[in-house]
């Protein structure tokens, strides 16, 4: 055995969790609903608010519930191992529905040869079980269910996760304001109810991505909809990275709030890796299968075959894979049509199938072959994500006819995946300045038949290296408001280099903050929960309050912190922005007071009346707009 390898084996054998991904956020708790079945426990963050001031009224502030993504990590109450995983939330659903089996070892021989590896003993995670299947002929996919009317221990969750205790918020009076919203099409309703979710899937408008043999998994849901969902993307590389690494990356983004993950690993002990992600991931985890794929060929994409490439989509199924990411739009006439591009073809998994079909004149095998993919998909729960191939690498070559071309295929092969009951996402640009985004979103929809976008970005200026979390936000709002419904991050690194820890907290927040501008658009219930409880607790000067509430209260509270660090100033009437003569927030206060004082009722209310003193001396002296003095 290697230096290198023993490293590793010592490494992944004392393997811990990420301190700063376990640390319960400040003045939060984690509170769980009950579903209908005891085992159904939907997670949330509840965040306890401080008493009005009694300058302001000594109004006592409702708790305000906001949607948690980082699973038990950040539950004091849950012990965390990730040697073991996390617990089990899925088996009893699964095995109460009959219509899966424990095999009795894996099916893929890449998996049994893994398996038969003594080198890799102690690198493997050591608790894994055998899969699950379903039984021969069987479909056991959410979108099966829900065509049958059967509303799953799944679609129930997602619909008390999605509403976040809305019901006693408005009880609460926290959404006494909330401007209406433009929807563009979605039928997004007041609440959310399990059935809602169960019409809504078999529509083939939300998936719920949740593999049979991912049963850590907290569900969650996709689709137009619901709440606008963000991906964020980890995995190792040629030029390294530990198991253990890959996990904290997984943990650390989870906790900003990353919605799924996407696991893009081309490195070494990819299978192993994978394994260690899964078992510790409370979210959907994705993958793209023709990266592995191509390593096991050494990296000739000539060399691929459907054979190798099928039994890397079983591998990866009974691993627990939620969501594939297939190019299987790229087709051989297409390929043509970006020879004139100014960046071509950017999509490392387009690049690879368009080099594919070029070197053996043929058409791409995924295409091919989509049907037996479709078999596997729903023999284990694995929704499609179909991969832009083509998508466009610049501004330059936004909406051309390969790109368009390969969406309108895209739509062809939903309608088949629908056929098998398969849940089907579609994956989007790219690179699209702003007045042709929206023709991107209309066109998905059209060819697509509303099943949900997936992008990533777009990027609206290719002028930004370093900013490109910045252009894309800009992009991603955008698009999530016109419908897409859920976003993949762009971290500042993008087009430059791999990102670290920070630059991926700073990408999941910069789409956190596109997601909801969306969601407050399209007018989404509960939207404005958290924006007018945080715009009453700036007002108030409650300081702890407003970090509290943020989408990251470690920046906010170091920001303030470095100008105004000592404890007494986080309960001044002022920031170091204005300072304490020239606060609007204290000045408006001031004549609140003045206003009461003088017994003046409100001081809008006094405007008002001399207004229309003046309105009537208007009319008495002939209503002339100019008069001779």
């Amino acid at each position: 055995m290697s230096t290198k390898l023993k490293n590793t084996v010592h490494l992944s054998e004392s393997a811990k969790v990420d301190s700063g991904s376990v640390q319960p956020f400040t003045r939060s708790q984690k509170v769980y609903v009950q579903g209908t079945r005891p085992d159904i426990r939907v997670p949330m963050r509840e965040i306890s608010l401080d008493v009005t001031p009694t300058d302001f009224g000594g109004e006592i502030n409702a708790p305000v519930v906001v949607y948690d993504t980082s699973g038990p990590y950040t539950d004091p109450n849950v012990i965390i191992d990730v040697r073991k995983g996390l617990g089990d939330v899925r088996s009893p659903w699964i095995e109460s529905r009959g219509d899966t089996e424990r095999l009795s070892g894996l099916s893929s021989h890449f998996g049994q040869q893994r398996l038969s590896d003594a080198e890799l003993t102690a690198l493997r995670f050591a608790h894994v079980k055998n899969p699950r299947r379903a039984k021969a002929g069987a479909n056991v996919t959410q979108m099966h269910y829900a065509r049958q009317g059967i509303i799953t221990a799944e679609m129930e969750y997602v619909a008390i996760r999605e509403n976040m205790k809305l019901e006693e918020a408005r009880a609460a009076g926290l959404l006494t304001q909330q401007h209406a919203g433009h929807s563009f099409g979605a039928s997004v309703p007041k609440i959310i109810t399990p059935e809602f979710v169960r019409e809504e899937i078999a529509r083939g408008r939300a998936i719920i991505p949740a593999n049979i043999n991912h049963t850590e998994l907290e569900p969650m849901i996709i689709g137009r909809n619901f709440l606008v969902k963000i991906n964020g993307n980890i995995g190792n590389s040629a030029l390294g990275s530990s198991i253990e690494e890959e996990v904290a990356k997984l943990t650390w983004g989870i906790r900003w709030g990353s919605d799924t993950v996407m696991d893009l690993s081309t490195g070494k002990h990819i299978h192993e890796t994978r394994e260690w992600i899964i078992r510790n991931s409370p979210v959907p985890i994705g993958t793209v299968p023709i990266y592995q794929a191509l390593e096991k060929v050494g990296g000739a994409a000539e060399d691929l075959t459907w054979e190798l490439f099928r039994d890397t989509l079983i591998e990866q199924a009974e691993q627990g894979v939620d969501y594939f990411t297939i190019h299987a739009g790229v087709l051989l006439r297409y390929v043509p049509l970006t020879a004139k591009r100014v960046t071509g073809i950017v999509s490392r998994g387009g690049s690879i199938m368009a080099k594919w079909c070029l070197a053996h004149h043929k058409e791409n095998f995924t295409y091919t072959h989509f049907d037996e993919i479709c078999e596997i998909m729903k023999a284990y729960d694995v929704s499609f994500s179909l991969g832009d191939g083509l998508r466009p690498g610049s501004i330059a070559d936004a909406n051309d006819a390969a790109q368009f071309g390969e969406l309108e295929t895209l739509g062809e092969l939903t309608k088949i995946a629908w056929k098998h009951d398969v849940q089907t996402m579609i994956e989007g640009p790219g690179h699209v300045p702003m007045q042709l985004i929206k023709e991107n979103m209309d066109k998905q929809l059209e060819c697509c038949d509303e099943a949900p976008f997936y992008t990533l970005g777009p990027l609206t200026t290719d002028i930004a290296p370093g900013y490109d979390h910045i252009t894309s936000g800009i992009g991603a709002a955008m698009i999530g408001w016109f419908g897409c419904a859920m976003l993949c991050y762009v971290t500042p690194k993008e087009h430059l280099g791999l990102p670290n820890k920070d630059d991926v907290k700073t990408g999941i927040i910069t789409y956190k903050i596109a997601a909801h501008a969306a969601d407050l658009a399209k007018g989404h219930p509960g939207a404005q929960i958290r924006d007018n409880a945080l715009s009453k607790a700036r007002f108030e000067f409650r300081w702890e309050d407003q970090f509290n509430l943020g989408l990251d209260p470690d920046t906010a509270r170091s920001y303030h912190d470095e100008t105004l660090p000592k404890d007494s100033a986080k309960v001044a009437h002022f920031c170091s922005m204005c300072g304490p003569k020239f606060c609007s927030m204290k000045i408006t206060q001031e004549v609140r007071e003045y206003a009461a004082n003088q017994r003046i009722e409100a001081v809008d209310v006094d405007v008002a009346k001399g207004l229309a003193e003046q309105a009537q001396r208007f009319k008495q002296e002939g209503s002339q707009l100019y008069k001779k003095v």
